[in-house]
């Protein structure tokens, strides 16, 4: 069994420590399910990616489904005879579903395949009325008005 630590994308990731607890889960729950291999990697501040050996699937293959919070990879198994006679089947001709959680406003940018590898790019994108906003602090400075008291005299209030 692997052990993921993702203790220091914690340590400088602030609000996805939820998809670490995610992901650490799902890593637990499917310990004897581990086709196809994936690494996930972190780009940038808001940018992530997953790669998955897909080896022997072509574009057509795969499907890719985004919904909220969720991604979902599924290969579809080819029928393809294969001439003469198999001596030794070694090479996974299965098909898959993988499922990813996500955090909140993650969506996927971009999927592409080259050498059996398919790369899904993640890009975390917080609405501009979710964002924090910095607050300037006023100071109270006290404003005299001159009021007049009535006998022509004025006196300073504040």
């Amino acid at each position: 069994m692997s052990r993921l630590d993702f203790t220091p994308y914690r340590r400088s990731t602030v609000g996805f420590d939820h998809l670490f607890d995610l992901l650490e889960n799902k890593v637990r729950q499917n310990v004897g399910d581990n086709y196809p291999p994936f690494n996930i990697e972190r780009r940038g501040d808001e940018e992530y990616r997953i790669t998955l050996a897909v080896a022997g699937f072509r574009p057509d293959d795969i499907d890719i489904t985004a919904q909220q919070n969720l991604l979902t990879v599924q290969g579809r198994k080819r029928d393809d005879a294969p001439e003469g006679q198999m001596l030794h089947v070694g090479i996974a001709n299965r098909g898959f579903e993988r499922r990813f959680e996500l955090a909140d406003y993650v969506r996927v940018e971009n999927a592409d395949m080259a050498d059996g590898l398919l790369t899904i790019d993640l890009v975390r994108e917080v609405p501009e009325a979710m964002k924090p906003k910095k607050i300037a602090v006023n100071g109270h400075t006290a404003k005299l008005k001159a009021v007049s008291s009535g006998d022509g005299d004025q006196v300073d209030a504040a």
